[in-house]
This record gives C-alpha cells, sequence and structure tokens, in this order.
C-alpha cells in the first residue's frame, strides 16, 4: 500500500514546492516567515537546481554576485564580481541553512506525477517511492534549465570514446593529453573551452552558428569592499539597484531604440578583431545576426583560447558521430578521444518533467505541446492552484532571473490570501489567451524575435515562449496585483 504522507483534511499542507534552485528557496523562505504549512521536495541528494548540477570547469554567473542573490538574503562575502557556481552552490545552501528550511525539506523525493483532486480541491502528488503528498497548492520550481539537450545527430550511441553533457559533466575522465571535441559555442562552451584548453592534447571547437560575445571584465572583490558590506549593508543594497538599472537600460536597445544595437555591433567587432588579430577566425567568429538576438555572452579569455596551437575552430555543423569521432558538414571526419556536449536544454518545447494533470485529466505537457503558455507566465488554465515558476516568457535577455523569481513568489503570497476566503483558483482561459496575445505581439519588435537569427527561444511555430518582452518592473508591477475577475473561483464540492 502506498504511503500516504497526509490522509485528513487537516492534515493537508498548504504549499508543497517541488525543486530546491533559487525559485524554491525564494518561495519556501517566505512562506516559512508567513506561517504557512509547506513541505519542498527535491529529487537530488542536496539543495541547488541548476547550481547544484552545472559543475563544469570554469562554471559561472554572467549576472553580477550583488544582484543573482535573493534581496532579503544579501551575501556580503562573494570574491568576485560574478560568481562562480561553486559559491553560488553555496550561498544557496546558505540560504537553506541561515532560513531555517531544512526540517521541511525532503531530497532524494523524485516527483513521478501531480493530480488535481477537484473533490477535495487539492493536489495528489505522488513519489517515485510510492509516497504520496496532499497539498492545496503546488509550485514548480523545476526550472527551464534542468533536462539537457544532447544534439540531434545520427550516431552517437556508436562513439567508442568518452562522451557526455555539459551539464553532466565527468570529472573522472582526464583530458590531459587526449583529443577532445566540445560541440557548441554558447554560454557553457565559452567558459569551458578556455578553462580546458591548457590541459587538452588536442581540442577541436565545433561551432554552428557564431555567437557575439562582450567583455566580462571580471574582477576580485577586496576584502575591504567585503567588510564594508558587513558593516554597512545599505552600501551593498545601493550597489545592487545601480547594478540592476545599468542592466534594465539594456531594454531600451532590445524593444525600442534598435539603433543603439548597431552601435554595439561595431564596438564587439572591433572588440573581436583586437583580440584575434593575428589569426583567420575573425570572419569564422563573427556572427550574421544582430547583437542580442541570441543570448550574448560574456567573456574575457574565449577568443584567447584560439590562440592556442593546440586549439582548432571548426566552423561547420556536426552531422553525424561515428566510433571514431565525429563527422562535419563538409564530410571531414574528426577522430576524438572525448565529446563533450555544450548544447543546452529543453527549454522552448519543455514542460514539466514529470506528469502533471489539472481539471477533467488535463495534461500539462500535453496542452503545453511544444507552444507553452500561461499567465503572468505564473498560472496556467486548466491547473487550479498550480504555481509555475519562471514558466513561459518569464526569462530575461537583459537582467537577473531572480527579480522575476522574487516578483513571482510575491504573486503566489497574494494568492495564498486570497485562498483563505475560497477553496482553489483557476484562471480564465480567455485571460490567459488574451496576456499571450499581447505578449506575442509585443514580442514581434523585439531583437529576439526580428533580429535575422533562429534561437533556442523560438518555439518550433516560430513564437517566443521564452522571453518577456519589456522592462523587468513592468513584470513585477503585473505580477504585484492578485486580481481575482481573472480567475474562477471554487468552493469545496463545487466542479
Amino acid at each position: 500500500m502506498d504511503n500516504m504522507h497526509t490522509s485528513t483534511d487537516g492534515d493537508i499542507l498548504d504549499v508543497l514546492i517541488i525543486g530546491s534552485g533559487f525559485s524554491g528557496l525564494c518561495l519556501a523562505l517566505q512562506l516559512r516567515q508567513a506561517g504557512y504549512r509547506w513541505r519542498l521536495l527535491e529529487k537530488a541528494a542536496s539543495v541547488g537546481g541548476t547550481w547544484r548540477d552545472n559543475h563544469y570547469p570554469g562554471a559561472a554567473c554572467d549576472i553580477p554576485s550583488n544582484l543573482y542573490s535573493l534581496s532579503f538574503m544579501p551575501n556580503p562575502d562573494w570574491s568576485r564580481l560574478y560568481p562562480p557556481q561553486a559559491e553560488i552552490e553555496a550561498y544557496l545552501n546558505r540560504c537553506a541553512d541561515e532560513g531555517g528550511l531544512r526540517p521541511d525539506m525532503q531530497f532524494n523525493a523524485e516527483v513521478v506525477s501531480t493530480v488535481w483532486d477537484q473533490s477535495q480541491l487539492c493536489w495528489c502528488v505522488s513519489l517515485a517511492d510510492g509516497s504520496r503528498y496532499l497539498a492545496r497548492t503546488v509550485a514548480l520550481g523545476t526550472g527551464g534549465l534542468s533536462r539537457p539537450e544532447m544534439p540531434k545527430v545520427p550516431g552517437l550511441e556508436t562513439f567508442q570514446g568518452t562522451m557526455f553533457h555539459s551539464a553532466r559533466w565527468r570529472h573522472d575522465v582526464a583530458l590531459e593529453g587526449k583529443r577532445v571535441g566540445v560541440i557548441g559555442t554558447g554560454a557553457s562552451a565559452i567558459q569551458i573551452v578556455p578553462t580546458i584548453a591548457p590541459s587538452c592534447g588536442q581540442l577541436t571547437v565545433f561551432q554552428r552558428t557564431a555567437a557575439w560575445v562582450v567583455p566580462r571584465r571580471d574582477k576580485l572583490i577586496p576584502q575591504k569592499t567585503r567588510e564594508l558590506y558587513r558593516r554597512h549593508p545599505w552600501r551593498q543594497r545601493l550597489n545592487r539597484q545601480w547594478i540592476y538599472l545599468q542592466l534594465e537600460s539594456r531594454m531600451l536597445a532590445f524593444s525600442r531604440a534598435r539603433w543603439i544595437l548597431q552601435l554595439l555591433k561595431n564596438m564587439l567587432v572591433k572588440h573581436l578583431h583586437h583580440r584575434l588579430s593575428g589569426t583567420s577566425l575573425t570572419d569564422a567568429l563573427t556572427p550574421a545576426y544582430t547583437p542580442g538576438c541570441k543570448r550574448i555572452l560574456l567573456s574575457d579569455d574565449f577568443y584567447r583560447a584560439f590562440k592556442r596551437d593546440n586549439v582548432t575552430l571548426v566552423n561547420q555543423g556536426v552531422v553525424q558521430v561515428t566510433p571514431r569521432g565525429v563527422v562535419t558538414a563538409d564530410g571531414a571526419e574528426h577522430e576524438l578521444d572525448v565529446l563533450i556536449a555544450a548544447t543546452g536544454f529543453q527549454v522552448a518545447d519543455a514542460g514539466a518533467p514529470f506528469e502533471v494533470r489539472g481539471k477533467d485529466g488535463l495534461s500539462l505537457n500535453e496542452v503545453w505541446g511544444t507552444t507553452p503558455q500561461a499567465y503572468l507566465g505564473t498560472v496556467v488554465a486548466g491547473f487550479p492552484n498550480l504555481f509555475v515558476m519562471t514558466g513561459p516568457n518569464t526569462g530575461l535577455g537583459h537582467n537577473s532571473m531572480v527579480y522575476v523569481i522574487e516578483s513571482q513568489s510575491r504573486f503566489v503570497m497574494q494568492a495564498l490570501k486570497a485562498l483563505k476566503q475560497h477553496g482553489a483558483f483557476d484562471v480564465k482561459q480567455q485571460v490567459q489567451q488574451d496576456y499571450n496575445q499581447q505578449l506575442q505581439k509585443k514580442l514581434q519588435h523585439t531583437v529576439w524575435n526580428d533580429g535575422g537569427c533562429r534561437s533556442w527561444y523560438l518555439a518550433p511555430d516560430g513564437s517566443n515562449r521564452v522571453l518577456w518582452p519589456d522592462f523587468t518592473f513592468l513584470l513585477r508591477w503585473r505580477l504585484g496585483r492578485f486580481d481575482l475577475s481573472c480567475f474562477h473561483l471554487y468552493q469545496r464540492g463545487q466542479s
């Protein structure tokens, strides 16, 4: 018989959170402070989400550390302007510890399904070990960067060397003296390539599309600055606000004053030519699209890596994997000992990583298909009392996702207050539809939809189901008011 953790009405949780990344922890901290009955389930053995799983060499954030942290849990001890993976993971563990979350967190708890029970107005969440939870509301904090995307080329299973995805890094595999291939030149690859290049016998980087690269200008944070932040927290808050405003100003170029992007392009081309002087790689590494159409990357040493004698750029897509290596579009076979797929994640067409069934047995993944949509990126019609953290069209191409996560958490807290008077709520289908029509219309005029490239931001039908198309403070404003008129409200026993 299944082990039912909660069986009586009085034992039903107020909120069940799934995932222990930034989203899950941010919401848990606010729920604990407000006195709700909640629990957090994490399928892994520790806290961290994306920053636990992505531990490849050189892994670091591309948002300054003072902004890439919870506003109500500042960290005065960041060592660098752009924090490395280990520090972010440690910070998230500190949030769990100092926030007193551990007693209500359950690790190695893999969710296999969550099903809405209309008669009880609650969710039944089943785990892989056979146990179950009942909860009034469920918050999905599983994130969009949790499922690695392997390259879709034939022959992957035939490779006789060692192959792995960058998000599943094999630290037990020695690269010294090996012929190593990296597929991709995106956000992970530009951190991996310069870090592993000195140890590889030969490093071959396979590029399908060049990316625009901006100087990162990373630096150590002096000890005296850290001490100043500890003594005077307002200084760190002021620095955080300044960083936010700097990054937020990018939206002007991406959605309104597109002429700014031409100026940026001219600057980046000069930077590229300067860094690659003395090589024949400038044309191959110059993108053919407007900066911002694909994610703009930050690096101080990516271009420099190609000046090494043991590093080769192959400006051809991989079309086949063989037992000995890979074959590129020009027909050449490249023999390799180790093959690393830095090919990103399932984002635009990714639903929940487990079965989610709402009213009348609706499947979330089937409803979404390859074009997911939600209202305010947080609630979905047909799925009462379900919150999707960092859901459709909440992604950012210019600022910190932590800002969005905090905004969504505030929305959840307002919704929970409304639920004290009502058994359940479900966003109206027409409200959701109108919202997404306006959203897609606005996206048409941004560089992400009209910048001359095909990116992972876009769904198969060409719509952008990933990014928020405007200033983040406008999204926070929209999320700051829980309007009951947008929802169907249910009392127990009402279908």
